[in-house]
């Protein structure tokens, strides 16, 4: 991150940035999202924004108006105690991380099991205790044009549950840093796991549907009293102002609520106020699908052809693009570690993610884990071909 910050703020105009996940500036969401802020200060509805705090569970407005648009979408059952803002997805993995893992008040020790692995590094450092994170092993399923796809080991899952003191199964749909979208039978055969062993199932949709819809195979959006679902507004192209949304059973929103007062005193105000008209007139569900999703659905299009196009005829492998903006590529004969490459591609200019990162939870002893390098593809087709290719002559014309 030390790394992506400097490069960011530095005036090299050669510099290839491939690295970071930074949503998209998608233009028409950023101009309606414009409109409204405008449209709050005419009216001073900003005051509201700035100048008040909401509840420790976050903007009243807001919440009811997410429980009536998901209600009419999915025919749930919602009500006002089922949802709670945070200040972000961070915030809000933070806050169910340990209040689900880590020292229990009997004196217990939970793990968080991650389904498969790779997984979002963002989850690494959440746990107030040590080595709160146990993750499965993927199997790998071998797909046309040089193309791959992590599955779910269920049998694995099964042994470490029966060995680790687990609290709360995670996954994220799709994953960063490889798009994978999980299926609806794995989803369900998760869900069935966690019922059964008495721990909640969390499903990160910080990528994923309703909003921003990212996903580009089919997905079923389920939820149950069992489920908690993390959504944001970052990737609507929002980062900034940091707002997340946790829909789970009134009693872990209720500690959710708590967490928040006690950590921040109350969730930002600021995204609430700017959505919530768009949610209550259902704005915001096609916005995502008609205008956020295309845009990055041609991003992944785009990504796929270069690949084909540079990588074509080389023993290097792409994960499928299901989801989120991220290409995860595998060099199986890769000859140094993913590590080293990105300290060479970084002397010329060139930052990807390095993927041994992405394994929390796991030994570090399989070689596949040194093999892959994550690449954000939201960016220009010049851009990215042109760090595609510097990519490939290190790898290959080395």
């Amino acid at each position: 991150m030390d790394d992506l910050g400097k490069a960011n703020h530095s005036n090299d105009e050669n510099i290839i940035m491939l690295g970071g996940g930074n949503p998209a500036l998608v233009p028409e969401a950023h101009a309606i999202f414009v409109d409204e802020l405008t449209q709050l200060i005419n009216n001073a509805g900003v005051d509201q924004m700035l100048s008040h705090y909401d509840g420790p569970q976050g903007s009243e407005a807001f919440i009811d108006a997410l429980v009536n648009m998901l209600n009419d979408h999915y025919s749930w059952s919602l009500d006002i105690g089922n949802i709670a803002i945070t200040n972000g997805s961070q915030a809000s993995f933070f806050s169910l991380f340990n209040l689900f893992a880590g020292e229990m008040s009997d004196g217990t020790k939970n793990k968080i099991l991650l389904p498969l692995a790779p997984e979002y590094i963002g989850y690494a450092d959440q746990g107030l205790s040590e080595d709160m994170l146990v993750a499965g092993k993927p199997k790998i399923q071998e797909c046309d044009h040089q193309q791959f796809k992590y599955q779910i080991d269920f049998k694995q899952l099964t042994q470490i549950l029966k060995q680790e003191n687990i609290g709360v199964i995670c996954v994220s749909r799709p994953t960063n840093p490889t798009g994978n979208v999980i299926t609806d039978d794995e989803l369900s055969q998760l869900d069935a796991i966690a019922q059964a062993n008495n721990i909640p199932l969390i499903v990160d949709n910080a990528y994923g549907n309703p909003f921003p819809g990212a996903i580009y195979t089919e997905a079923t959006l389920s939820w149950n009293e069992n489920t908690i679902l993390c959504l944001s507004l970052s990737k609507l192209g929002l980062p900034g102002v940091r707002t997340g949304v946790v829909i789970a059973n009134h009693e872990t929103v209720e500690a959710i609520s708590r967490m928040s007062g006690t950590l921040t005193l109350a969730p930002s105000s600021v995204g609430p106020n700017l959505l919530t008209r768009m949610v209550k007139n259902n704005e915001l569900i096609p916005l995502a699908s008609n205008i956020v999703k295309p845009y990055y659905q041609s991003k992944a299009d785009i990504a796929v052809k270069l690949f084909n196009e540079i990588f074509g005829n080389t023993s290097a492998k792409l994960h499928k693009l299901e989801g989120a903006f991220f290409m995860w590529l595998w060099f199986p004969d890769l000859k140094i570690t993913s590590e080293e490459l990105y300290q060479q591609l970084k002397a010329k200019g060139v930052y990807i993610i390095p993927g041994h990162n992405f394994f929390i939870g796991m030994d570090d002893d399989w070689p596949h884990q040194h093999q892959c390098i994550r690449i954000n593809y939201a960016k220009d087709e010049i851009i990215l071909r042109k760090g595609l290719k510097l990519i490939f002559q290190e790898i290959f014309n080395a």
